[in-house]
């Protein structure tokens, strides 16, 4: 499973109904997986069967922003990572501003 959780760090709120897209490599292209809004805790499982490879989660956070009034500086957030093993769980949680994000492997 992959799974994900947006964090507003400038209000220090769940940053709810961004639209999300995983995405897989095949070979030179990304190949669209799944995609959803997050939900009101800023949280979203994709339903999808972990495959060895390269993925990548685009986070389309300019209208999350523009919905403040903010004229955010990053307009999407992709976040490129690899699974290796497929029995685990992957979580890739983002902090969230509107001139900044980071990201880490959770858990």
């Amino acid at each position: 499973m992959i799974s994900t959780h947006i964090l507003d760090t400038s209000l220090g709120n769940p940053a709810s109904g961004v639209e999300v897209v995983l995405e897989k490599r095949n070979n030179d292209i990304w190949v669209e997986l799944a995609k959803d809004k997050t939900n009101a805790d800023g949280r979203i499982a994709f339903a999808v069967a972990s495959q060895p490879g390269d993925y990548r989660l685009q986070f389309h956070v300019a209208a999350y922003f523009e919905k403040q009034g903010l004229v955010p500086f990053f307009i999407e957030a992709p976040v490129t990572f690899r699974i290796s093993d497929v029995a685990r769980k992957y979580h890739v949680p983002l902090l969230l501003n509107p001139f900044g994000y980071s990201t880490y492997r959770g858990s």
